[in-house]
């Protein structure tokens, strides 16, 4: 049975001076707000052991916006202003319930530069999307169709670090789920393979940060040698910014398409619950794993069974997938990262790899 799932889509856009000086001003005081708000919220918490509410924080909005040396805030849609607020309220809403840490200050350099309309504060005419204080539409790259009939009820605004505009659409979209299938996968993470299957197939790891390390090495030579604050070393940034983005953008490509096949592929997929924040400690490894994305291949597994009507199950991190022999249980002692072929006492021969995930299928279902 088809579900209406909420669903975004990502274009780029290209702004007209006008446009972007705007867009600008917006992400500014999007982030003055956010940080003078989370300010508050820390005094009343610190001081007074008090929580402070998102409708104490919208009526402080409005003191603000009165004060002489905070007018400026009048000349920006106050609905990107309201949703930072929001957006604050639910950081501290996961803190409190112990899902986060506590929030940060946006940094203007380090945050990512963003501002967010709701359904009032754009307009939406035969695929052209006008935002308040605008009088044009902006002009946006379509790579792919919105949905026929659909209608954004939220859009999002952002400018990375290489300078590059995006708009995100956020609409309600009908998914049928996939035909049932009969295949069932067990899934190893790696690094030499991004992933190996239980069925023997080893995709190899593109490594996209190594494919590009001697142009970002390049790019960030050239920033050491620039000036702090001038124009040169804004030059610079923007280049190392624009490799970056090129290493996240096709590792982000390659991602997809393999969760995608895995998805639809299979009725079930079982992975391990890995902790990539632990695993990146070692010096040695941290840079491939990084580079490897878990965390993002697992997040998208998640989403794309939930919405194809596919089963996901995740085992426990500590269980020995490697060291356990997939064809009589038998345990192995120890299996250090280099042994990458081993026999097994009943004469079962194993590559390290296709072995564990094996053995996490077999684990996954076990659990079902």
């Amino acid at each position: 049975m088809a579900q209406i799932v909420k669903r975004a889509y990502k274009y780029r856009f290209y702004p007209t001076p006008g446009q972007a000086e705007e867009l600008a001003r917006t992400f500014g005081c999007v982030r003055l707000v956010y940080n003078k708000a989370l300010e508050e919220r820390t005094r009343a918490y610190t001081l007074e052991g008090r929580r402070v509410s998102y409708v104490e924080s919208s009526a402080a909005l409005t003191q603000w916006k009165r004060a002489d040396e905070l007018a400026f805030l009048n000349e920006v849609s106050s609905v990107p202003l309201q949703q930072a607020l929001r957006h604050l309220q639910s950081a501290f809403a996961n803190f409190f319930a112990r899902r986060a840490k506590y929030p940060t200050f946006k940094s203007r350099k380090k945050s990512r530069a963003s501002a967010e309309y709701t359904r009032s504060a754009f307009r939406w005419r035969d695929g052209r999307l006008t935002l308040a204080k605008m009088s044009d539409p902006l002009d946006i790259v379509w790579s792919r169709p919105l949905p026929e009939g659909a209608e954004p009820s939220t859009v999002t605004v952002s400018q990375d670090a290489a300078g590059r505009w995006f708009v995100s659409l956020l609409v309600e979209e009908k998914i049928a789920p996939l035909d049932p299938t009969g295949s069932l996968v067990g899934v190893d993470a790696g690094i030499t393979s991004l992933v190996t299957l239980s069925t023997g197939e080893k995709v190899t790891n593109p490594r996209h940060e190594r494919a590009d390390r001697r142009k970002l090495a390049k790019a960030q030579q050239a920033l050491a040698r620039k000036a702090k604050g001038s124009a040169n070393r804004a030059k610079a940034q923007l280049k190392v910014a624009r490799v970056y983005a090129r290493i996240a953008d096709r590792r982000r490509d390659h991602l997809h398409k393999l969760t995608t096949r895995l998805v639809r592929e299979n009725q079930t997929v079982v992975i391990e619950d890995l902790t990539v924040r632990n695993l990146v400690k070692n010096g040695s490894l941290a840079r491939a794993i990084s580079d490897a994305s878990w965390r993002e291949l697992r997040s998208m597994l998640e989403y794309k069974a939930a919405w194809y009507g596919r089963e996901l199950l995740v085992i426990d991190r500590w269980f020995p997938s490697s060291k356990l022999c997939s064809a009589c249980g038998a345990l192995q002692e120890s299996m250090p990262l280099a042994v990458r072929e081993w026999a097994c006492a009943c004469g079962a021969a194993h590559d390290r790899d296709v072995n564990a995930a094996k053995n996490i299928l077999a684990a996954g279902l076990a659990e079902r």
